[in-house]
């Protein structure tokens, strides 16, 4: 079939990780039936945008996408968390606001987008997995660069915390089959990938749904929970030499049995562990499912059994009822708990959440004048744990390499995840033959700081 017959579909990703493999599967399956991706909205027959509906900003962000979709293409499909939200008397919101839109589907719905994709823009041919082009066998599709990738273990989320409304998009927790992940896991390596992010909405909740049922995988049982998925990927992980990184994990005490591996550097020594908050009170009007006491034990046991963990979280600055001293608090927990990324956001009152029914609702300048105090002890923390690393050699996964390398490059050490934490910047190597590669590993010395980046030497 020649191009000019073949149809074209423009997609649009937004929102975090757990939307971007939405948009993976959704990509793979279009490639697999013979549909072309097109990089304009002008130039496509139809497209797709992948919402994100969770605060105000990324609400405005995907409708306002969408709009220049349909004023640009005129052809568009809605899929993904802002799909899933109702506006004014219960009707869907973004229907009401683009009546337009040719369909609507909530998020982690690959078989109806398909549906509306095929009534509109008739498919090509069957499919066939092995054909699709810049694939990963497997696992498909994916929208990161070739030498990093994120593996989703879990879908929806059991909690209830009162400023998040995820479970009413995405549902109740449900966890892959362990053998898939690892099918998909194994299927990445084997494509060139050299680091696996592994993502959910609570990865340390794996496998309560099915009671941490047995699984198999390669004719072996494997039980369905968090220890054993990552001793699994850890293991598989070293036959190609490489990183698996944990994200969304929530501060049980069973992450206690993880760190080991982290200790060992069968796992990067790196948690990403969403406090929100340290006040007990605060986490309980949150619902938090760790109500922050132990917190400060906590780390100090991860940091004995593993003294190079680094640890990034998210916090919430001005959230319903939260006192000055509350606040003070935090600022306390994070400098005593010393975190070494920390993210803030100024409480934003999303629509259906219960939270903005507590009493206590705090001016916006307050909210902003908290995060930007709160920020700033953040940042001194963080910069000073960052000038500790000066003279240390660490393996530095490479990025971006102009000309091999020869004027340098950037890259990322096991404390720097991709996009939200800072990066090693990579100096011309001192040795003529020294050259850099993209998605490989090279060992560098840290000669300095900038901001909340590492500059190194290869060596």
């Amino acid at each position: 079939m020649s191009d000019v017959m073949t149809p074209k579909v423009g997609f649009v990703s937004l929102g975090c990780p757990k939307a971007l493999t939405d948009s993976e599967l959704i990509l793979t399956q279009l490639s697999a039936e013979g549909y072309q991706t097109s990089k304009t909205f002008a130039g496509a027959d139809l497209v797709i945008v992948n919402t994100c509906g969770f605060i105000d900003d990324a609400v405005k962000e995907s409708l306002d996408t969408i709009g220049e979709a349909l004023a640009e293409n005129g052809k568009v499909i809605v899929t993904g968390c802002l799909g899933a939200r109702s506006g004014e008397g219960g009707a869907n919101l973004v229907q009401q606001i683009h009546p337009r839109v040719l369909a609507v589907t909530g998020p982690h719905a690959t078989q109806e987008v398909m549906d509306a994709v095929h009534a509109h823009l008739p498919k090509p041919h069957d499919p066939f997995l092995d054909l699709v082009p810049h694939a990963f066998g497997e696992a498909g599709v994916k929208l990161t660069p070739k030498h990093y990738a994120y593996l989703k273990i879990s879908e929806g989320c059991n909690h209830r915390c009162t400023f998040c409304i995820i479970p009413s998009m995405r549902g109740d927790l449900v966890s892959r089959p362990i053998g898939d992940i690892l099918k998909e896991a194994r299927a990445l390596f084997e494509g060139g990938v050299k680091e696996l992010l592994v993502i959910s909405q609570d990865t340390s909740a794996y496998g309560v749904d099915v009671k941490y049922r047995t699984g198999f995988w390669d004719g072996q049982p494997i039980k369905t929970r968090t220890l054993e998925l990552a001793q699994a990927l850890a293991q598989l992980a070293q036959g190609y030499g490489a990183w698996i990184r944990l994200h969304y994990v929530y501060p049980y005490p069973s992450v206690d049995d993880i760190i080991p591996l982290m200790a060992t550097g069968h796992v990067l020594p790196y948690l990403d562990v969403p406090f929100q908050h340290s006040h007990p009170d605060v986490l309980k009007r949150m619902k938090r499912p760790a109500s922050g006491e132990k917190n400060l034990e906590r780390i100090a046991r991860w940091r004995e059994l593993c003294p190079q963990i680094v640890i990034r979280s998210t916090f919430i600055a001005g959230f319903p009822g939260e006192t000055e001293s509350e606040f003070e608090h935090l600022l306390a927990f994070v400098q005593e708990a010393q975190i070494d990324r920390a993210g803030c956001f100024a409480y934003s009152p999303v629509d259906g959440a219960t939270a903005n029914e507590l009493p206590g609702m705090l001016p916006q300048s307050v909210r902003e004048e908290r995060q930007a105090r709160f920020m700033a002890v953040a940042e001194e923390v963080s910069i000073q744990k960052l000038k500790q690393r000066i003279g240390s050699t660490l393996q530095v996964l490479v990025d971006q390499a102009p000309g091999n390398g020869r004027k340098g490059g950037v890259g990322r050490s096991y404390a720097d995840a991709p996009e939200i934490d800072g990066v090693v910047k990579l100096l011309p190597s001192e040795k003529i033959s020294k050259v850099l590669k993209v998605g490989e590993f090279t060992r560098a010395r840290v000669v300095a700081t900038e901001g909340h980046d590492l500059v190194a030497l290869p060596i």
